[in-house]
């Protein structure tokens, strides 16, 4: 079985002095809080695509990739073997909390309006 390729990315950010993780509220509430993801199209890097895949998710164009954390294997419920990259990515956004409506297609159909927001996060020594 060939896995599918998904890109995660944990955007972070300071706000005097304290560290921030972006995340959002899926519109189906059984989906809860979530970070930015997408699937690698044919063709293009992790990397690029969870470049790309930031910006369809979030709107956010003024992101710095920092690096890969961690990549794994996963096999979801559906039975699907997904290959997961998780990347480090920054950002100068000064918005706190925002609206977007995720462009660039995907599983999911029909209107969607995701909100956005930075969280304080605790880090690991």
């Amino acid at each position: 079985m060939i896995p599918i390729q998904k890109a995660y990315g944990y955007v972070t950010r300071e706000k005097m002095g304290i560290p921030q993780v972006l995340v959002f509220q899926h519109p189906i509430p059984e989906a809860g809080i979530q970070i930015p993801k997408g699937t690698v199209k044919e063709g293009e890097t992790p990397e690029n695509a969870v470049l790309r895949e930031m910006k369809e998710e979030t709107g956010l164009h003024n992101l710095s990739l920092k690096g890969l954390i961690a990549k794994d294997l996963w096999k979801a419920d559906d039975g699907s073997l997904h290959e997961r990259f998780f990347y480090h990515l920054t950002t100068s956004n000064t918005i706190d909390e925002w609206s977007f409506n995720p462009t660039g297609g995907g599983e999911e159909h029909g209107p969607r309006l995701d909100s956005f927001g930075f969280q304080e996060y605790k880090m690991f020594s």
